[in-house]
Formats: structure tokens, C-alpha cells, sequence
């Protein structure tokens, strides 16, 4: 294993993030908004970790293949034709490459994800 690579982002929680702005037709409902950042992406783009937040709302979503452990907040995660589940500080998820989802988000969720295209 080649362990040459090395990526540490301290502070999590409190890290700056820049504006991710929504499409209008996800929003279902309320105001959310999204925030985020890429802290490592793939030569091929095909790859990304990074830091990802959005404030409470309602919104759509079509998903990639997702990782991610939620760090702060809450919301529920409703998987066309698939579970719900509710998630909140500690939770892992996986999503998978097309899955059509709806986030009902209850308290601004912040998550690290790692995402393949």
C-alpha cells in the first residue's frame, strides 16, 4: 500500500466553507442553503473527499456513489423505493449512484464525505 499520500484537515466542525448554491427545483421546501469544500479530488475527477453542509430545509437529490459520517446537525434521508433514515452526529451513510433521495434537513448537517463518479 502506498502510503507517500497523507491528508489531515484539523477542525472539522469550524472549518470554513464556501457557498454551494442549490438548483431551485430541489428545494421543496424552506430556505436551505449549502455549503461546502473540496479538500482532495482525484487526477481523474472521478474521486472527491470533502466537508459538506446545508441549513434546514427540504430538497432533492440524485445521488453518486457517497460515504459520509455526519459531524453536526440532523435531518432524515427518504431513498426512492428504498429506506428512510434518520441521521445525526456519529451516523455513517452509503449512497449509491442514482439513488433519487429527499433530505429533510432539521438541524444545519454537516458531514465528510467521499464520493465516486
Amino acid at each position: 500500500m502506498d502510503r507517500s499520500f497523507v491528508l489531515h484537515v484539523p477542525g472539522v466542525p469550524d472549518a470554513e466553507l464556501v457557498p454551494e448554491p442549490l438548483d431551485p427545483g430541489q428545494i421543496v421546501s424552506g430556505s436551505p442553503e449549502v455549503t461546502g469544500k473540496v479538500v482532495w479530488e482525484s487526477a481523474d475527477g472521478r474521486q472527491a473527499r470533502g466537508i459538506w453542509q446545508i441549513t434546514p430545509g427540504v430538497v432533492t437529490d440524485t445521488e453518486a456513489d457517497e460515504l459520509f459520517v455526519v459531524v453536526s446537525g440532523s435531518a432524515t434521508i427518504e431513498v426512492e423505493g428504498g429506506p428512510t433514515l434518520r441521521v445525526g452526529p456519529g451516523d455513517m451513510a452509503v449512497l449509491r449512484e442514482g439513488d433519487r433521495t429527499t433530505w429533510t434537513v432539521h438541524e444545519t448537517l454537516r458531514k465528510v464525505y467521499a464520493v465516486t463518479l
